[in-house]
């Protein structure tokens, strides 16, 4: 009797196309870094496809319908990301002529009792009215110690800036 259930849950889950080099062929919706731009054709291992692309609907299988609906309005898509890609410029620039001031607790030697991280930089974004995504944010590592530091945003494969992050002590109550 388990044997049946186990093959009819078997027979019902539907397989993905395979592609010309034993992946499988999607069609992005969004940009994804390191794989394609919103729009392509792209051949993935089974496993990215299953566990990150198709759940997080960044991408949906390569049917023929789906790549004519593709080169149908691909000048719409394109018209789309230019857009978005301009109205990324206009944020980059935007933060770049930011510079933040977060308060942390340290010693008399100047090293922090706990650390800045990203989280704390996109709180502080969000106070002058500039709303991020933790991934934005590319830290060498957290920071430990009072002072300044330039900071890497990440906005877009093509689209980076500098954030300038002041680091000090907390004013004593």
């Amino acid at each position: 009797m388990a044997v049946t259930n186990v093959k009819r849950k078997l027979s019902t889950f539907k397989r993905l196309p395979k592609g010309k080099h034993g992946g499988v062929e999607l069609l992005l919706i969004q940009n994804v870094d390191h794989v394609g731009k919103q729009g392509e054709v792209v051949e993935v291992k089974p496993g990215f496809a299953n566990n990150y692309l198709l759940p997080q609907g960044l991408a949906i299988v390569a049917t023929n319908h789906h790549k004519r609906m593709v080169d149908k309005h691909k000048s719409r898509l394109h018209e789309i990301e230019r857009q978005r890609l301009s109205g990324l410029r206009a944020l980059a620039d935007k933060i770049a002529q930011q510079s933040i001031t977060i308060e942390a607790n340290a010693n008399d030697e100047g090293h922090l009792y706990g650390s800045v991280g990203a989280t704390e930089i996109i709180a502080a974004l969000k106070s002058n009215d500039i709303t991020l995504a933790p991934e934005h944010v590319r830290l060498q590592g957290p920071l430990k110690e009072l002072g300044l530091y330039t900071v890497k945003i990440h906005l877009h494969v093509e689209i980076e800036c500098d954030l300038k992050v002041w680091v000090v002590p907390t004013a004593a109550a």
